[in-house]
């Protein structure tokens, strides 16, 4: 019965649609009423119900669950989940990932740590408060568009960068490759960024919109909240590039520190990226002595409140001879540079990635490839410049086993981004967590006691 009557509804529509009646039909046929319009019918299938049905159920269900649940509790469950979307990530181009990535930071489409940081992770950096040591490094969001929704991620800091006077495109695409067995990527971007008045006019947008609404969420007596950086919690800073085409590459430092340092916590002289022609040769004694003075004048003669200029440091590559880094630590001391962030990404090949036919792609190495030769220029740096100058270490953190390991080693502050992209969002609560587990069971009470401990 079924099967005659689907048969009669598709031999009615096909008649319908090839026999239409033509004007002339109508002429003769005048007496025939018009056949009234099958009303359509939408059948949906036992299983689409059962599916529409659960999915309202679990949208009810997690409605329910996320309204009885503390706010820790549900914050947890935020960045856990976002382990289930982040795989998704590899099966695109890592650029096009990347810039995924930064959009939903951008538009808030990421969790936000409402859990205070542990205690012990806490510290003071140049006069500023760091709820934890934790940074994202320059290289994610280089043209500022996110700076917002990375703090609420619950990094202690964020460095956007690198900024360059003049946008350029940078190099030719593809130039971001990843080693997903190595945890590991090469990039040869070649500072690509929408140039320092783009940047400026959403640092300023953004730095008005935190002071805001931190001004309407504090108490009067602003005891409750203590802001780390100029605009409220969290901690941000500023990485200046030079154009590729330049020949005056302090012009363009100078350039950066008389339009971004107002928004800045601190800012970064940015001379160790190997995509960028002659950059790293600013490295040099002679050279990176003139640069820092130019650069420090730039920042000075500006006009500054009760807080002061920001503080300037140094990014370096990993590639540097001994020599190489006596004359940087010699340079920082006299000139008295705020800061050394250590490392860049490293044109070498470590034996763990030289199997790996990606490797043989020009451009900077970073992940955890790089930890070793990383740490141990770190190592190298703050024995060289007696623990006097705050380090950040960089390159290959992907734990908090890592980070404590670098703080070890000489820094008061870290920074990770490779790790960040392979891992999202729940890599950051970890390490925290980790971190200080492995100061606690070492019988450290702050992070200061424990930085350089394997120099002494």
């Amino acid at each position: 019965m079924k099967q005659r009557v689907g048969f009669a509804l598709i031999r009615e529509s096909l008649y319908r649609k090839l026999i239409k009646p033509s004007s002339v039909t109508r002429h003769y046929c005048t007496n025939v009423p018009p056949t009234p319009p099958t009303p359509k019918v939408h059948h949906v299938s036992k299983k689409g119900r059962l599916l529409t049905g659960a999915t309202i159920g679990l949208l009810i269900a997690g409605g329910a669950y996320a309204s009885t649940v503390d706010e820790a509790t549900f914050c947890g469950w935020l960045f856990s989940a976002t382990k289930l979307v982040n795989p998704f990530f590899a099966y695109l181009d890592p650029e096009v990932a990347h810039r995924l990535a930064v959009s939903a930071a951008a538009r808030g489409w990421v969790p936000r740590e409402k859990r205070p940081d542990f205690p012990i992770l806490g510290l003071d950096v140049w006069g500023r408060r760091f709820s934890n040591p934790i940074g994202l490094a320059a290289g994610f969001d280089k043209n500022a568009e996110a700076v917002e929704g990375l703090l609420g991620l619950g990094f202690g800091f964020v460095e956007v960068g690198s900024v360059t006077p003049i946008p350029q495109e940078g190099n030719p695409k593809p130039r971001i490759f990843r080693l997903p067995n190595e945890g590991a990527i090469i990039n040869r971007c070649g500072f690509n960024s929408e140039g320092i008045v783009a940047v400026a006019k959403r640092l300023g947008a953004q730095h008005g919109k935190r002071k805001m609404e931190t001004s309407s969420t504090s108490s009067p007596a602003g005891d409750e909240v203590k802001h780390g950086g100029k605009a409220g919690p969290g901690i941000l800073g500023v990485n200046l590039g030079k154009n590729k085409t330049s020949e005056d590459a302090a012009a363009d430092y100078v350039q950066g520190v008389h339009t971004l340092s107002q928004y800045a916590d601190y800012l970064v002289i940015n001379i160790s990226s190997p995509n960028t022609p002659g950059l790293r040769q600013l490295q040099g004694r002679k050279q990176l002595k003139d640069l820092v003075k130019k650069v420090q004048a730039a920042r000075d003669e500006m006009q500054w409140g009760e807080e002061g200029p920001p503080p300037l440091l140094v990014k370096i590559a990993p590639d540097l001879s001994k020599q190489d880094l006596e004359d940087i630590a010699a340079v920082a001391l006299a000139l008295r540079v705020d800061g050394l962030i250590i490392s860049n990404t490293t044109i070498q090949r470590p034996d763990s990635v030289n199997q790996n036919p990606v490797a043989q792609e020009t451009g900077g190495l970073s992940g955890k490839p790089l930890f070793n030769m990383s740490t141990n220029i770190l190592k190298e740096m703050y024995l060289l410049t007696k623990g006097r100058i705050p380090l950040i270490g960089c390159g290959g953190i992907s734990s908090g086993e890592d980070a404590y390991k670098k703080i070890r080693a000489g820094a008061t502050l870290v920074q990770l981004y490779t790790a960040f992209g392979y891992g999202g969002p729940a890599l950051i609560p970890d390490i925290k967590a980790e971190l200080a587990r492995c100061l606690e069971k070492d019988g450290y009470k702050s992070i200061h006691e424990a930085v350089g401990a394997d120099c002494r």
